[in-house]
């Protein structure tokens, strides 16, 4: 898998990860009973303590990247070879 294939596999994992880690933990206005300030939304998160899930986003994507990396490397799955259709 080529740098750039590499860097495109990553961002990809990372941003379907940070979708799955941003609403574990939240609270919303609503469900904590508050009234949020300056007409916000309820269902706003009180504390959406983002660097602690960009954190764990980067952890746990760098985990699954390592598992695809793997796999294509040592090749557990085998992928068709690429045709040219030019």
């Amino acid at each position: 898998m080529s740098v750039l294939t590499s860097i495109s596999v990553f961002f990809v994992i990372w941003w379907t990860v940070l979708f799955a880690v941003l609403p574990i933990g939240s609270r919303s206005y609503h469900e904590m009973g508050l009234k949020p300030p300056g007409g916000g939304d309820p269902g706003a998160p009180v504390n959406p303590n983002l660097k602690r899930k960009f954190i764990t986003t980067t952890w746990i994507a760098l985990v699954v990247f390592s598992v695809v990396w793997l796999v294509i490397r040592f090749h557990l799955i085998s992928l068709p070879p690429m045709r040219s259709t030019f």
